[in-house]
C-alpha cells in the first residue's frame, strides 16, 4: 500500500481508499472476535450478549438508509462519512463509563447508529470512484481483510497478556485513526446510469433484487451466530484468546485469496453459480463448526471455507447489486443491501443465536445455523435469474 506524492491521481485515490478500508476493518477485526468476550467478562448471559451485539445489526436496518438518502440527495458522500466517523468516536468513549445492561444497551444503541452507516457510505463512495477509474474493488477491499487479520491476531495476544480491558483502549485508538483518515476521502463524480429514471421502489420490487436480498439475509443470519458467539463458543471449549485470534485470521487470509482470484472466477463462472456454491459450502461450514469443535483440523478446514461463505458470496452479491443500484441510487442501494442482509439477517442470527446458545448449547446452535444458507440456496436456485455476462464492466476485473 505504498504511496508516492507524484503518483497518478487514480493511484493516490486508490491508496486513500485502501488505507481507509484497512483501518475500518482493523476496528472490525478487534471488535467482532473479542467484544462478546468483553461482554462475558462483564457477567452478561448469552441471551443478553445476543441482544447487545444485535444492536449493531438492528441499527443497520434503519440508519444506513437515512445516511444513504442524504448522500445521494446532497452528492456529498465524504462529508457524511466524516460525520458518522466523528459521532462513532464520541459514542465509543461512553463505553468506558457504561456498566450494567441498561447503560450499555443505551450506549451501544447510540454508537451503532453511526458506526453501522460508515461502511455503506464508504462502499458507495468507492464504487462511484471505481466507475470512473481503472481500479478494481477486490484490490481495495483486500486491504480491509488485511486490517482484520492484523487486529484479530494482535488483539488475541494482547488480551492474553494484558487482559480483556485492554480491548477498550485499543478500539478507542482505532476509532480516532478512522476519523482522522475520513478527511482524506474525496467525493466522486457520479456517472449517469440507465436506472436513474427509475424510483428506488421500482428497483427494489424487481424479482431478482428481492431474491438476492432474501438470500443475503439468510446467509448473514448464520454469520450473525458466528460473529457474535464463535469466540465465546471456542473459549468455553478451552481455546486461548491467541488461538481464537489465529482462527479468525485464517478465515480472513482465505477471504483475501478469493478476492484476488475473483476476476478469473467471474470470467469462468456465472454470478448465480458463484452464489450457489458459496451457500452450499456455508451449509458444510456451519455443520462442521457445530459437530467438530474439539477437532482442531476440522475447525481449521471450516475456517478456510470463509473464502466462500463470505468472500466469494460478498463479491458476487456486490456485483449483482451494482447492476441494479447505480448512478443517483448508488448510496441508497448499498444502504438497502446492508439493511436487509446485515441488518435483518444479522439481528435474527444474533438474537436467536443468543437464546439458542443459552438453552441448547453451542454445538446445536451452530448446526441449526446451517439451515439458513440451505434456505438461501433454494431461494437463489429458484428465484434469481441473471444473464451469464455482466451488463457493465465488472468491479472485480
Amino acid at each position: 500500500m505504498a504511496y508516492w506524492p507524484d503518483a497518478p491521481m487514480h493511484t493516490q485515490l486508490h491508496f486513500r481508499l485502501s488505507r481507509f478500508y484497512f483501518i475500518y476493518y482493523f476496528f472490525v477485526g478487534a471488535f467482532v472476535p473479542y467484544w462478546g468476550l468483553y461482554l462475558k467478562s462483564e457477567q452478561f448471559s448469552p441471551a443478553d450478549i445476543g441482544i447487545l451485539m444485535s444492536l449493531f445489526q438492528i441499527s443497520r436496518i434503519f440508519a444506513p438508509n437515512f445516511w444513504g438518502w442524504l448522500a445521494d440527495h446532497t452528492g456529498k458522500r465524504a462529508q457524511w462519512i466524516k460525520l458518522t466517523a466523528f459521532l462513532g468516536l464520541c459514542g465509543f468513549t461512553a463505553v468506558f463509563w457504561a456498566h450494567g445492561f441498561f447503560w450499555l444497551f443505551f450506549v451501544m444503541a447510540a454508537l451503532s447508529l453511526f458506526t453501522s452507516s460508515t461502511l455503506p457510505l464508504a462502499e458507495s463512495l468507492t464504487l462511484a470512484h471505481l466507475a470512473t477509474t481503472n481500479g478494481h474493488y477486490s484490490r481495495i477491499r483486500m486491504w480491509g481483510s488485511l486490517g482484520f487479520i492484523v487486529a484479530a491476531v494482535v488483539l488475541g495476544f494482547l488480551i492474553d497478556f494484558a487482559g480483556i480491558q485492554s480491548l477498550l483502549w485499543f478500539l478507542l485508538i482505532v476509532q480516532m485513526a478512522l476519523f482522522a483518515l475520513s478527511f482524506d476521502l474525496p467525493d466522486p463524480s457520479v456517472a449517469p446510469h440507465t436506472h436513474d429514471d427509475y424510483s428506488i421502489w421500482q428497483l427494489i420490487r424487481q424479482p431478482n433484487v428481492i431474491a438476492l436480498l432474501i438470500a443475503c439475509a439468510l446467509m448473514v443470519t448464520a454469520h450473525g451466530v458466528l460473529y457474535n458467539f464463535y469466540s465465546i463458543y471456542l473459549s468455553d471449549h478451552g481455546y486461548s484468546k491467541s488461538v481464537i485470534g489465529l482462527l479468525w485470521a485464517l478465515g480472513v487470509v482465505c477471504e483475501i485469496a478469493i478476492f484476488m482470484a475473483m476476476p478469473k472466477i467471474m470470467l469462468r463462472y456465472s454470478l448465480k453459480t458463484i452464489l450457489l456454491v458459496s451457500l452450499a459450502l456455508a451449509v458444510l461450514r456451519f455443520g462442521m463448526i457445530g459437530m467438530a469443535v474439539d477437532n482442531v483440523l476440522l475447525l481449521l478446514l471450516a475456517q478456510t471455507l470463509h473464502a466462500a461463505t463470505f468472500g466469494s458470496f460478498h463479491a458476487a452479491s456486490v456485483e449483482v447489486i451494482a447492476r441494479f443500484f447505480n448512478g443517483r441510487h448508488q448510496a441508497k442501494g448499498q444502504a438497502i443491501y446492508n439493511s436487509v442482509a446485515y441488518g435483518i439477517g444479522g439481528t435474527l442470527g444474533g438474537v436467536a443465536g443468543g437464546y439458542a446458545l443459552q438453552y441448547l448449547g453451542g454445538q446445536q446452535t451452530f448446526m441449526l445455523a446451517a439451515i439458513f444458507p440451505l434456505l438461501g440456496l433454494l431461494v437463489v436456485a429458484l428465484g434469481l435469474k441473471l444473464s451469464a455476462q455482466p451488463q457493465q464492466a465488472s468491479l472485480f476485473g
